[in-house]
């Protein structure tokens, strides 16, 4: 027989008003009713409810607006098979689905026994609220298998981070075959949307769209680290009823820096899910008795404000919880970066010649690239042999330190620790520290190979080297490149059954040498860069300061690129590069003015070949330098409003960052190309004080000063630069401007 259909969505609609019998522990924003057995958190204008089912499963109820205190977010019952092909177990939306017990949706957890079992039904056995959030204890009807449901909720932003630790208490190994974070289930709706994030080398950071419909949707890296090709973040809102500030959205993001997966499905019946974790393409981890392992953490959101608003979330989430030193970290200087000047032609007079120029334009960091180390003079060797190359500098680092700080800047470099040459002395000495297979070829990328830092050895050995590097050299900041994917991921010191843990410990050990690093040297900072933005995580920016999105510098290709980034990741780690025109991407030309506007949307470099420039560039440069100092925290400590897109072939991108008093507004925008004398519409403003009066000032811009006194009042209230506009047309190709609103 077949079960007739039923109504499953994940809200329910009936309160039981003030009776409901919350009870609050130690955290002010996590409850459990034990009369429903419903356990919810709020936290910012979110609450997520879950609940224990009679059958003992962990039921998701709710995940979405901030409800009143006395709503009952649902009430978990036992939903009957919806027919002999889709039973009770897949039917029902589990907040952690194993695989087992007619399971046919996708598990957040699949394990196999030594006996041949391959089957893990959980049930509920225990909880406990702290100052942390939630944790749920599960185990297995049989098994002493158990689970452990973290839940810990940002009180402010309302952002869930969600993960488990599977514990083996059985007295034979386990294989873990996938494990994820979390499921995360969203109500049957029919136009949900999905966003995403795709690219390639030099083209990273693609935002894609498309209907979230029956059927699955796999984003994934296989690559050992985060990758170019997809990114660990989602998005969905509705078509038709969310906008870019308005409408409901879901979004998440996975914090793991290795191989991963995020699975977004809709069941035959409507639901969807989320599932995201460790990869399980060629995943297997044995777990030994009395062992656990963890996965990475998920973290989820919510937002009735459209894109805009969660991205705004996420930002705010980034700065306060997830970057190292949180709101009291400083401000990103402003660097120069030798690399497009020198590549690995770096010598002393030389680089002390770039930072002399580049002192006179308010550089306040000074990094030297590839090349000053072991015999590294191109790409083909010297990787591994972080010692300083003594042709380039007879005397050693300290002479060009020195003489960086003496024009009032720190001193930072370029590293790749996780690399090696085969012509090295490294390798020479240790070519099993590679990540390699038995028989088999050794890939090259880049003509370098992977070390394997699931070593022990290799781990402490890269520590020691990073640990003495930064001790003899006043180094204030690295910048940490991994420019290949892994290959032949063996690791032949384990036994056969355990060599797939490097997906694991290899990632494990990297944020140990990071954060072990930091730990010996406090005020070092750090920025992630993969090849471009190939390692750009949630997991990665814990321990690091800043971002470098893509090695594409191109000024216009960055506008769609940073616009794609904003979407997940704050703009104070976006890093963007002023560099030289044509540019060696698209040998587009672009004035030096365009190119600072597109750079000062986030933390400002510049990589230029300054020895090419003439007085008029310096000139132009520390004017826009200065200028940017006087915006630089609402940029980077700001909300983002993304007002006109570029994505989609506009032909126009403006963005405004607002100080959170509200105090500073800065107004970026660009035209790709004008055309037929069209009119350009007004720049409606948000996010300003529509009582206060700002004054508006061009600082940028083709006649920009000169404009925007003719077209535009010199002060108005927030409400006239949000209702009526800012007129700034902008004729020609490549055209940019940019405007400062001050309260007064």
């Amino acid at each position: 027989m077949t079960a007739l259909p039923m109504n499953r969505r994940l809200v329910c609609l009936s309160m039981l008003g003030a009776s409901a019998a919350w009870t609050t522990q130690a955290s002010a924003f996590a409850r459990y009713d034990s009369s429903t057995k419903v356990f919810r958190l709020d936290g910012g204008e979110t609450t997520y409810a879950f609940g224990v089912n009679n059958q003992g499963q962990v039921q998701a109820l709710y995940w979405g607006g901030r409800l009143a205190d006395g709503d009952t977010p649902g009430t978990p019952i036992s939903i009957r098979d919806h027919s002999s092909v889709d039973l009770s177990t897949s039917v029902t939306p589990q907040e952690f689905p194993a695989f087992g017990g007619g399971m046919f949706v996708e598990p957040a957890l699949k394990v196999a026994f030594t006996d041949g079992a391959r089957d893990l039904v959980l049930r509920y056995e225990s909880h406990r609220i702290t100052d942390q959030g939630i944790t749920v204890r599960l185990k297995d009807i049989n098994q002493a298998v158990y689970v452990e449901l973290r839940y810990v909720m940002d009180a402010e932003t309302g952002i869930l981070g969600r993960s488990a630790v599977v514990e083996n208490r059985t007295r034979k190994p386990i294989r873990i075959d996938q494990l994820a974070a979390a499921a995360l289930n969203l109500p049957i709706e029919e136009d949900y949307q999905l966003h995403y994030l795709t690219g390639r080398w030099a083209a990273e950071w693609t935002l894609q769209s498309r209907p979230l419909t029956a059927g699955s949707t796999v984003l994934e890296s296989r690559r050992g680290d985060t990758g170019h090709q997809n990114n660990p973040w989602f998005a969905i809102d509705r078509k038709g009823v969310s906008g870019e500030e308005n409408g409901p959205v879901w979004f998440g993001a996975l914090a793991w820096s290795g191989s991963w997966r995020i699975t977004l499905d809709q069941d035959p019946l409507g639901v969807v899910r989320i599932v995201g974790g460790y990869n399980p393409f060629d995943f297997a981890y044995r777990l030994m008795p009395g062992d656990t392992l963890e996965s990475p953490i998920f973290y989820a959101g919510y937002s009735g404000h459209g894109m805009g608003g969660a991205s705004r979330l996420m930002h705010r989430f980034q700065r306060r919880a997830i970057l190292p030193g949180g709101e009291n970290a400083p401000l990103r200087p402003v660097l120069y970066n030798s690399w497009e000047a020198t590549e690995f032609h770096v010598d002393e007079p030389g680089q002390v010649a770039l930072a002399e120029k580049a002192a006179t334009i308010g550089v306040e960091r000074f990094v030297m690239d590839d090349g000053w180390f072991g015999a590294r003079n191109n790409d083909r060797a010297g990787l591994g042999d972080w010692t300083v190359n003594r042709t380039k500098f007879p005397n050693g680092l300290k002479p060009l330190i020195d003489r960086v700080k003496g024009l009032g800047m720190d001193f930072g470099l370029w590293v790749e620790p996780e690399m090696v040459n085969a012509d090295s002395d490294l390798y020479r000495a240790h070519p099993d520290w590679v990540l390699s297979m038995p028989g088999r070829p050794r890939t090259e990328g880049r003509n370098q190979m992977v070390l394997n830092l699931a070593r022990r050895d290799v781990r402490d050995y890269l520590l020691k080297v990073l640990d003495d590097l930064v001790s003899q050299n006043d180094i204030a900041f690295l910048k940490w490149d991994h420019n290949r994917n892994w290959s032949e991921p063996g690791w032949d010191q384990r036994a056969v059954e355990d060599q797939q843990q490097v997906y694991v410990a290899f990632t494990q050990n990297l944020y140990w040498i990071i954060t072990e690093l930091r730990r010996r040297h406090p005020k070092l900072e750090i920025e992630t860069c993969a090849g471009g933005g190939g390692r750009v995580d949630l997991g990665i920016l814990t321990m690091t300061d800043q971002a470098w999105p893509s090695d594409n510098t191109d000024p216009y290709d960055r506008l769609t690129m940073q616009d794609g980034f904003s979407h997940a990741y704050a703009p104070s780690v976006m890093m963007a590069w002023v560099t030289d025109s044509p540019n060696w991407v698209n040998q587009r030309t672009t004035s030096l003015e365009y190119r600072f506007l597109s750079s000062m949307q986030g933390g400002l470099g510049v990589g230029a070949n300054l020895n090419h420039w003439q007085d008029a560039d310096f000139a132009t440069a520390k004017r826009l330098i200065a200028e940017y100092k006087t915006i630089r925290r609402t940029v980077q400590r700001g909300d983002l409003y993304r007002l006109i897109s570029p994505q989609k072939g506009s032909n126009r991108s403006v963005t405004l960052s607002v100080s959170p008093d509200k105090s500073q507004a800065a107004l970026f925008a660009f035209v790709h190309s004008s055309t037929k004398l069209d009119p350009q519409s007004l720049i409606q403003l948000r996010g300003l004080d529509p009582r206060a009066t700002y004054a508006l000032r061009a600082y940028a811009g083709p006649q920009a000063a000169a404009d925007a006194t003719a077209l535009n009042p010199v002060r108005a209230s927030g409400a006239y630069w949000m209702e009526h506009g800012v007129d700034s047309p902008l004729r020609g190709d490549f055209q940019a401007a940019g405007f400062v609103l001050d309260r007064i």
